[in-house]
Formats: C-alpha cells, structure tokens, sequence
C-alpha cells in the first residue's frame, strides 16, 4: 500500500525568515497522517532540515549536478545535498528542461548520482499546451519518462511527479479526466518495464496549480498518490490544507 505523500517546491522563494514556515507546520500539525516533503532554496537546507529533525518532514533539493564533484562552478552535487541533512530531490521540473535546456538524458544522470548519495529522486514529466493541443501529451510524457528514468527505480527511491506544464503556476488545471488518463497511463508504463510489485510501489504525484480548493478533487482520482505543490506551500496554512485534503483521501 502506497503512503500518500504532499510534496512541496518553494522555488527561488524563501530567506531564513521563510524557515517560520516549517516551524509553524510542526507546532500546529504535531502528527501528520501522510508523508511530507519540503523542497526551499539550497541555501535554506541546512537550516530546515535541523527544524525537521524528529518530524515526519522530509527536506529536499530542487536540482543536483549530475557529477559528485569538480569544476562547476555554482553548482551542487548530490553528496553536498545529503551533507545538509536533505534526503531527496527534485529532479526534471519544466522549469529546468526549458530554462536550463535539461534533456531527458542528462536528468538520468542526475538521477542515478541521487540515487548513488542515497537521496530519493522526484522525476517530473509534463508537457507543454501546445503539445496538449496536438495530441501529443502521452507520447511526449512516455518518452520523458522512459529516458529521464534510469534501470533500478525503486519506491524507495524515486518519485514520479506529473505536472502539465500549461497548469504550472497559471491557475489553470487538467480536467479529472485527463489527469487521470496520465496517471494511469504512467501505472501502466511503469508496469510494462519494472514489473507489477516495483511499479505498485513507487508514488505518483500531481503538481500543477494545485490550491486548497482544488485538492480533494484531485486526491480522489485514480492513481494520484499526492501532490506536488507550487506557490500554496510557501505558507503553512495552505500547505497543512492541501495536506489535511490528502489525509482524507488516504
């Protein structure tokens, strides 16, 4: 049986001040009933993922180097995330893939050195509208996938998050259907390649303007194992909201 899991992605938001957030969350939700995760800004790992000691919080990383280290300059490698105390990290967020020009080949990498430092891995796929439009939103995810995705996942080391890249940040989201139709899609893919038992095991996440008003909606689709949250985790008050909706799901 899968643990839901609420995830969120502060993105380049969040000073120390932020970390009040996290302190906030642990005092008024002593005892989650689902997994959490909190991915700030690299210089705040440190920090939250002290505040997250002997709370059911993971702290993640929002990218990793693909190599353990070297010459590259301003970047972080995986070690260094997990010497911060941080446990995961995402992986191929839109952002990243169109900011960053990220193939789905060099996300592999990064996956495999995650995986190697012992961080769980959040792999996120999505396509753009245009590609919507063009009927094209499975292929294009089923190729994210199979290329960013290196052999050996696991559900204990990797996270799938699916996050349409036209509904991140923009207020707009997929009808229940076609969040559907992908989440399944994905069960199935993944079925085909690792197997039932391992594919069963690993989390499938939505990500994609997902507020409080939203996410029971969203939880009660088929194959939606939790959340991957924008803008709504920046606060503890949406964030717990979203969680509390997922909490009523399980």
């Amino acid at each position: 049986m899968r643990r839901r899991l609420c995830a969120g992605n502060w993105k380049m938001n969040g000073t120390a001040a932020s970390l009040a957030e996290i302190e906030t969350l642990t005092r008024t939700h002593p005892t989650p009933q689902v997994d959490l995760l909190l991915c700030p800004p690299a210089t705040l790992l440190a920090q939250a993922s002290a505040l997250a000691v002997g709370y059911p919080l993971t702290i993640g990383a929002q990218d990793c180097h693909q190599a353990a280290s070297g010459a590259h300059t301003g970047d972080i490698s995986a070690p260094m995330i997990a010497d911060t105390g941080a446990s995961a990290v995402l992986l191929g967020h839109s952002e990243r893939r169109e900011n960053h020009h990220e193939t789905s080949d060099l996300i592999a990498e990064k996956v495999t050195s995650a995986w190697v430092a012992g961080l769980t891995a959040v792999v996120c796929l999505g396509e753009t509208l245009a590609q919507r439009e063009a009927a094209q939103a499975l292929e294009v995810i089923a190729d994210q996938l199979d290329t960013s995705l290196p052999d050996g996942a696991t559900g204990a080391n990797t996270v799938i998050a699916y996050e349409p890249v036209w509904a991140i940040g923009t207020g707009h989201t997929p009808t229940d259907a076609q969040i559907a139709e992908v989440h399944d899609f994905l069960r199935r893919r993944l079925t085909d390649r690792l197997g039932g038992d391992t594919a069963d095991a690993i989390r499938l996440l939505y990500g994609g303007s997902v507020k409080p008003a939203n996410a029971a909606e969203i939880f009660a689709i088929s194959n939606v194992d939790g959340a991957l949250v924008g803008g709504a985790s920046l606060k503890a008050t949406e964030f717990a909201a979203i969680m509390e909706a997922l909490e009523n799901a399980s």
